[in-house]
Formats: C-alpha cells, sequence, structure tokens
C-alpha cells in the first residue's frame, strides 16, 4: 500500500486542514489515525481519494483547495482549540459557515486585530517560518512615556531578560491622559514580544492591536469579521492555489 500513488498521508491530513504535516506525523505515531480500518504508526503511507482515512474516530473529509482568511481578533479570546482553564476560544466564535481552518501563529487572550486562519496545515506552518522575514505591525497603547530618541534605541535589537530580540521599529503617534499610541513593526513574533519590548523601556501595554503580517492587512475589517482572501491575491503573494470566490462573514 505505501509504494502506490497518490500522497502521503501526513499531507492528506494537512490538506484537510487538520494539522501540520509534522503534527500529523506526530498523530500517526500516537496511533490516531486508521486507514481502510488498519491503525497505522508509520507516516512512510501513500492514500489515493479511494482509500478511507479516519483521525480520531472521525472520517478525514475530502481535501479543500488552499484557502486564507484575514479575521479581527477581538480581545478575550484565546487561540488554542480547547482551553484548559475554560475561556472562550476563537473557533466558537467563528462564523458557522466556515470550514475546519487552523490559526496562522497566534495573538494572546489579550491582545487583538488581525490573525490569518487557513483550511491547510502546510500553509499555516509555511506563514509561520521565520524565514519568510515578514513584518508584523501594530498599533499599541501603552501606559507610560517615551521620546523618539528611546524607540531608536531599539533599531538594532536589545536582550531582554537573556532572551534576545530582533530589530524593532517604533513610532510615536500621539499622546492621551496617561497613555501613548504608538506603532511598533517586528519582524520575529517571539511570544509576547512587544509587551516585553515596551516593559523594557518603562511602559505598559494595556491595548495591543496587530494591524498586518506580511502583505496582509487589517484595514476595514470589522472586529469578530472574516475575511476570505481572494484567489488572485493569494497568487500574487503565495503562489498557492486557490479557492472559490471569496465571500465576507459577519458576526456568528
Amino acid at each position: 500500500m505505501s509504494e502506490k500513488k497518490g500522497e502521503r498521508i501526513a499531507k492528506r491530513i494537512a490538506r484537510a486542514g487538520l494539522a501540520s504535516r509534522r503534527e500529523a506525523e506526530k498523530w500517526i505515531s500516537d496511533g490516531r489515525v486508521v486507514v481502510n480500518g488498519h491503525k497505522i504508526d508509520s507516516p512512510a503511507l501513500n492514500v489515493t481519494e479511494t482509500d478511507i482515512v479516519v483521525v480520531d474516530g472521525k472520517p478525514l473529509g475530502a481535501p479543500e483547495r488552499v484557502r486564507l482568511w484575514r479575521y479581527h481578533k477581538p480581545a478575550g479570546l484565546v487561540t488554542t482549540n480547547k482551553d484548559p482553564e475554560g475561556r472562550s476560544t476563537i473557533f466558537e466564535k467563528l462564523p458557522r459557515e466556515l470550514p475546519r481552518v487552523i490559526t496562522v501563529g497566534r495573538l494572546d487572550i489579550n491582545s487583538e486585530g488581525l490573525l490569518l486562519l487557513t483550511n491547510d496545515g502546510d500553509l499555516a506552518r509555511r506563514l509561520e517560518l521565520p524565514s519568510n522575514n515578514w513584518l508584523r505591525r501594530y498599533r499599541v497603547r501603552a501606559n507610560g512615556r517615551t521620546t523618539p530618541e528611546m524607540l531608536a534605541g531599539l533599531v538594532n535589537g536589545v536582550t531582554v531578560e537573556g532572551v534576545r530580540y530582533g530589530p524593532v521599529i517604533a513610532s510615536l503617534d500621539m499622546e492621551k491622559g496617561a497613555n501613548t499610541w504608538l506603532t511598533v513593526a517586528i519582524r520575529e513574533g517571539k511570544n509576547r514580544e512587544v509587551r516585553k519590548l515596551m516593559d523594557h523601556i518603562g511602559m505598559t501595554v494595556n491595548r495591543l492591536i496587530r494591524i498586518s503580517y506580511g502583505p496582509f492587512q487589517l484595514g476595514t475589517l470589522v472586529r469578530s469579521g472574516v475575511e476570505e482572501v481572494p484567489p488572485r491575491v493569494m497568487r500574487d503573494q503565495l503562489g498557492a492555489d486557490t479557492a472559490p470566490p471569496p465571500k465576507r462573514h459577519g458576526h456568528k
């Protein structure tokens, strides 16, 4: 069965939007995947459309063409499928008509703004790679004051609590009351990076909005809104196979 034409089982699972190939390979090793009634333990297996694949007891749907959505994540939601603390997740709030999707990277519970969603695990992993060198831009409201000179000190990167952060482009937008609004652009997206960088210069972030991720912009997308990236844009930016014309979704 492993020598027949088709595609690797992990790729098939990834194309169904369940996980990346690497994650799918681990699922296989953990005994969570059954093909034609037989539990498999090795990803060295090719499958075709005629094979019946079951993951965690549920039949794997037919693979869709690669699709990508922009989502305006509100604060107060986590980006995991299930939260051990019982907090609400974005997946509980997405429009019902969306297919199964996974996130490209994450935004923490208190952050809001642009989050990319896709039905393809391989694409998600590809868009997360540091080698893309994509700029991620944020609007930041922080308690405290800063100066252009202090922000310029971040341009060559800084080390905070033993962790090295790459170059940061930050500009001072306005001061209002005890708060300061800034625009911050980074390329790495390490865990809570913007918050830690602001803390490093004596400011406490109280609102964080991602406004772009590489070539993709939040724009005027309403809070909790979802909009599919047009096929033409996917071809131009990613060279990816595309899906039918995009649809705009409002609140669930």
